[in-house]
């Protein structure tokens, strides 16, 4: 049974793979004009804002869990 059901993971793995097309006519587009290092900066400000509220949000909850330990 094991052995049938990697045959098939397998079967299905390589099927997908054949699957792929490798022209990418926007990434090349984009690229070609340049404005692939937009879409990175854009990627790159929106993660950073992400991560800033995360650590900033962190930093409040640490000092909430400080306020209400009954232990201080």
């Amino acid at each position: 049974m094991k052995k049938l059901l990697s045959l098939l993971m397998l079967l299905f793995t390589s099927a997908t793979l054949f699957a792929q097309n490798n022209d990418i006519e926007m990434a090349d587009q984009l690229r070609n004009n340049g404005k692939i290092y937009i879409v990175v900066i854009c990627i790159v400000i929106i993660l950073a804002g992400l991560l800033f509220y995360l650590f900033n949000l962190d930093r409040r909850l640490k000092l909430l869990e400080k306020k209400s330990d009954p232990k201080n």
